[in-house]
């Protein structure tokens, strides 16, 4: 039996921020918030888990607009979890919605980003095995 911690289908499993200047905000919300920042090895630069002050707990990523994450916008993104990516994003473009970024795997599992017909972005993502 795995150990990590699995979220449930239909909450909300992470959540992040994409900016072109996340050092500067990773600074402003360690400020403002409290969040203790790690590194995260991007190839050349790093992303942020920001976690809970005193207890080390990751509660959030805070990344920079490269790479992959390019065209994302500066929200902060959450990530709904579903039972599959694919499924998923049939429905999302039956029902008026677009994909904004096709599957790709982290943490475990894959991920997908939408935008609703109302223009809202959110992403999408399945627990891995």
């Amino acid at each position: 039996m795995s150990d990590v911690f699995k979220p449930p289908i239909g909450s909300i499993g992470w959540c992040d921020l994409t900016v072109p200047g996340a050092d500067a905000v990773r600074d402003f919300y360690r400020g403002v918030v409290g969040w203790t920042a790690t590194d995260v090895d991007m190839g050349g630069y790093s992303d942020y888990v920001m976690s809970l002050p005193g207890e080390g707990t990751p509660a959030t990523g805070i990344c920079w607009a490269r790479g992959v994450n390019t065209n994302l916008p500066p929200v902060w993104l959450v990530y709904f979890v579903v039972a599959s990516v694919d499924k998923s994003l049939a429905e999302v473009k039956k029902r008026g919605g677009t994909v904004l970024r096709e599957p790709a795997s982290s943490g475990g599992g894959r991920f997908a980003v939408v935008r609703d017909p109302a223009g809202a972005v959110c992403a999408l993502y399945e627990n891995g095995d």
